[in-house]
């Protein structure tokens, strides 16, 4: 009784690591872009997009915990507007010449139930770096019918102080030091 009773837990045991395994999911570049928005003199907003992400995340769903390592090319930045993309661009603000890239990395997955919620980590930008709080929005895991893999993604925003970073242009002419960011990300499983 004593022996099956043994085996019966090693068994379970067993099942439950193999159902607690994290997985790998590579940034796919193509759907996940990070972006920014900036009020304008109180009237309107400025947008850009950065058109390169890549990375990783490690996602264990039965633990409920993950990772992600996040890297955004600066230099892909575009506004829409050559003149104003140039402007984003140079040593008065982002600076991609010295800071071609930012990083974002994060250890702290908090879910409500199955459901991501809300990623914690660090933001490096311009050789800066402070905690962030993404908030999920449409966070959702599917199987690719084109890929024939899981997919995993959504949209993560926040909001960062921006001269904690060293940006500090347009702050004396009345420009926000709030900037919204979203990070728009799909991944898939490796």
């Amino acid at each position: 009784m004593f022996k099956s009773s043994l085996l019966a837990l090693v068994a379970a045991l067993g099942v439950t690591a193999a159902q607690a395994e994290s997985a790998t999911y590579a940034i796919e570049p193509s759907h996940s872009f990070a972006m920014f928005e900036i009020g304008h003199f109180g009237t309107s907003t400025n947008r850009g997009r950065f058109n390169k992400t890549s990375g990783s995340v490690t996602l264990d769903k039965a633990a409920k915990t993950g990772s992600l390592d996040v890297t955004v090319d600066t230099t892909s930045l575009d506004t829409g507007t050559p003149q104003f993309t140039k402007h984003i661009s140079s040593d008065e603000i982002l600076n991609v010449a010295a800071f071609p890239t930012a990083h974002l990395v994060a250890s702290k997955f908090v879910f409500n139930g199955d459901k991501l919620v809300e990623v914690d980590g660090n933001l490096t930008l311009l050789g800066k770096t402070n905690p962030v709080v993404l908030k999920a929005q449409n966070y959702n895991c599917y199987m690719n019918p084109m890929v024939k893999k899981e997919v995993c993604g959504g949209d993560f925003d926040t909001t960062i102080v921006r001269s904690q970073y060293g940006v500090s242009y347009g702050l004396n002419y009345g420009f926000p030091d709030s900037m919204h960011l979203v990070i728009q990300v799909e991944a898939v499983k490796q």
